[in-house]
């Protein structure tokens, strides 16, 4: 009798501890009695019926997923080479489970849809520019879907979008023109401003013959440093003529 008590005992306790869970702080367990949903347990020690019930455990941290590069035609019929990073978590355990068979490759595969219909709808400058603008818009797109399923998009980034070789030869053709382009308007903008102030310092020694000939005076000094060069002075019209009344000539 007692061997028989013992036995009972042991079936009752091997019963009670196959039924034993432990749920980290970051899962929860989606309980269902033959096979309905019934309960979500919280994190720690819980037990379930066994047989009865099963458990499927939940994480509840930010996941990451990265949707492959992909080719996209842009609104003005430009392909790009587009990829993004998708941060989401289960707000919902249930919902997740219940509603969708597996929500990582379905919030992929959503992203990358999103994707295609957003680069679509814009044109290359755009997508270029405005990757953050891009990027809201897609998780809104993918937001307002996985609700439903008990998942919250946390953020969208996208990380690299690429151009065709020969985009980029042309982009980096027009970029070269618009360097050469700036570059001669600003040499002719120093030569304007050159010129104006040769104008203006004209115009002063005129006023003044006397700082004229100064200025003449220190130009041949600065040619006469080159004992190379030669030097032939034009006399104004009034020193000739006083030459000629002092010799009688």
């Amino acid at each position: 009798m007692v061997v028989e008590w013992i036995g009972f005992l042991v079936v009752v306790f091997a019963f009670v501890f196959s039924g034993i869970r432990t749920l980290y702080e970051y899962e929860r367990g989606v309980v269902f009695t033959l096979g309905r949903y019934s309960s979500v347990r919280d994190p720690g020690l819980t037990w379930i019926i066994p047989i009865v019930q099963s458990m499927r455990v939940v994480d509840m941290r930010i996941k990451t997923a990265d949707v492959p590069r992909q080719e996209v035609m842009t609104k003005d019929n430009i392909p790009v080479l587009a990829n993004t990073v998708v941060y989401f978590r289960v707000d919902r355990p249930a919902d997740a489970i219940i509603k969708i068979e597996d929500y990582e490759f379905a919030v992929r595969q959503f992203t990358q849809a999103a994707l295609r219909d957003v680069v679509g709808n814009a044109e290359l400058d755009f997508v270029l520019t405005e990757r953050e603008k891009i990027a809201g818009s897609i998780k809104k797109i993918v937001d307002a879907e996985t609700s439903a399923w008990g998942v919250d998009i946390e953020s969208i980034k996208i990380q690299e979008i690429e151009l065709p070789a020969e985009m980029k030869r042309a982009m980096a053709k027009q970029a070269e023109a618009e360097r050469e382009k700036r570059a001669v308007i600003i040499a002719a903008e120093g030569e304007l401003t050159a010129s104006e102030n040769l104008r203006k310092a004209g115009e002063n020694l005129l006023k003044s013959p006397a700082a004229l000939q100064l200025r003449v005076l220190q130009t041949i000094r600065d040619i006469a440093s080159d004992p190379s060069e030669k030097i032939v002075l034009f006399m104004p019209s009034d020193v000739n003529e006083l030459v000629k009344k002092v010799t009688g000539k």
